[in-house]
Parts: structure tokens; sequence; C-alpha cells
């Protein structure tokens, strides 16, 4: 027999090594964090509002390149979202339902951090370009930083859903309402539903603005060369403030995509994602200079 029964000796001895091994990593990934603080931000140009047809277009000949590989990635987050819908709608927080789906818009990305990496490979000509390359990112000596920057999203994405809450409370709720009929009745058809509208959509904007500001290009940035994390935070609100109009009509193209993927049963998000992914990366290459190493 090729495999024989291990003593508990040299079992345990070799999952402590494995855990040193994890806290080791972890350690570089830290030390790796702390050691690329405050470096230059890197020059970004100025751009005008046709640049993001070409930046879309771009986006989409990757995805038409990666398809399998793309909606194999991307299924999960579709499919995430609704196993969260049913699971708000079972616990009586159907309130939660719209802003679970808009959330995409802050946590998408982190979430699309593979497609910037299929878009990397293949601007790079690479081959053999399959799902698995898009894991390549775990490689990444800013790997820490990503995790990071991610973890920021999350939270961020977690203070909206209880923003979205309190607003629910003080204008509709807080009892939670009958059914899905009911709740949209009072939604639409009353005047605390409208002002928990109004008010839902600008609180919303200001959470999406924020996430917005700190991720524009931060993990393309961090993916493409070594920086630090607030180097690229910096970068991504340098940006912004570089091109006010550009990225105010970036961030509708992106909010109206999502909220075109998000109508059918948040299916189409299996299109949207990949695409909105692959054409931030190529935002990022228009709008951020290269390094003087190439």
């Amino acid at each position: 027999m090729a495999d024989t029964i291990r003593n508990p000796i040299e079992w345990s001895w070799d999952q402590l090594r494995a855990v040193g091994q994890g806290f080791r990593s972890v350690g570089e990934a830290a030390r790796h964090i702390e050691d690329r603080l405050h470096q230059p931000v890197p020059a970004v140009r100025r751009i005008g509002i046709a640049e993001l047809g070409r930046v879309l277009a771009r986006g989409a000949a990757d995805f038409g390149a990666c398809r399998t590989d793309v909606l194999f990635l991307c299924a999960v987050y579709p499919i995430a979202g609704l196993v969260l819908g049913r699971a708000v709608y079972g616990q009586d927080l159907l309130p939660l339902l719209f802003p679970i789906a808009a959330g995409f818009a802050i946590l998408g990305p982190a979430a699309s951090i593979g497609m910037y990496q299929l878009s990397r490979l293949r601007e790079r000509q690479a081959e053999g370009i399959g799902w698995s390359a898009a894991f390549g990112v775990l490689r990444s000596p800013a790997i820490g930083a990503i995790g990071l920057l991610a973890l920021y999203l999350v939270g961020l994405f977690l203070l909206w859903l209880g923003a979205a809450w309190l607003v629910y409370a003080a204008t509709l709720g807080p009892e939670p309402p009958a059914d899905a009929g009911a709740f949209l009745g009072d939604v639409f058809g009353t005047a605390a539903g409208w002002t928990m509208i109004v008010v839902g959509c600008g609180v919303g904007f200001l959470f999406a603005l924020a996430a917005m500001a700190i991720s524009l290009v931060s993990f393309p940035l961090l993916l493409d060369r070594d920086v630090g994390l607030d180097t690229a935070v910096r970068t991504s609100l340098r940006v912004m403030r570089v091109n006010p109009l550009p990225m105010a009509a970036w961030g509708l193209i992106v909010a109206g995509l999502l909220v075109l993927g998000s109508i059918p049963l948040l299916l189409g998000l299996i299109v949207v994602l990949p695409l909105l992914g692959h054409a931030t990366w190529h935002l990022y290459r228009a709008v951020v200079l290269p390094s003087s190493g190439g």
C-alpha cells in the first residue's frame, strides 16, 4: 500500500508546522504592508468622458476572450446574493433586500480582483490563461494589502446595511412588513415610503462614493506594482480629483449596469461583474501613468 497509518506524534507535528508556516506567511504579509507605506503617488493623467467608452470596449473584449472562465468565477456572486436575499426574507428583514443588492457597488471592486488579474495577463499576452490564473493574486507580494482593503470594503458594506435599517426604522418601521406585497405597497404608495426611497438613495450614494474614492484604482495598482496600501488609496483619490466629471460619469455607468444586472434576480450580474471588472483594469491603465520601469 502506498499510504500508511501515521502515528499521532508525527501527524500532530506536521499540523503544528503547517500552522507555523501559516502564521509566518501572515507575518510576512504584515511586514510587507508596513515596509511599503508612504511611497510616492504615481502620476495620473486627465481623460475625457469619451475614453470611458474605449475602456468599456476593452473590458468587453477581455470578457469575450475569457468568457467561460470569468462566468465560472462570477457565478458565485449572484448565487451568494440570492442566498443572502432568501435569508433576509426568511428572517422578516425584507427591507434589507434592496440594500444588499445595492451593496455590490461597495463590494464589487474587491469581488473583481480575479478579473483584474485575467486582464493583466491578457495584456501581457500570456498563453494558456485559465480560470485558475485568476487565483494568481494570492501569490502577489501585495496580497496582504489587497486583503486589508477588501476588509475595509466589507466593513463599509456592513455599515451601509446598518444605515439602511435605520432609514427604514425612521420611516416605515420599526416593525417588519407583513409580506412582500404589503411592503411594496407601503414603499411606493405612502409618503413615508417615498421618504425612505429618497433618503435611502442619498445615504447609499454617500457610501458608494466612499467606496469608489478609496478603491477606484487601488486594487489594480496593488496588483500591478509593489506599492503600499496608503499609496494605492491616495492614487484613487488623486484620480477622482484630477478627473471629476469622467469619474462621476463612471460611477453612473457602474450604478446603471449594476441595477440592470440586479433586476432579473441578480442573474445579470454574471455578465455585469466581469465586464466592469475587466473595464476597471483598463480604466486604471488609462488614468495612471506607467512607472519609469515600464
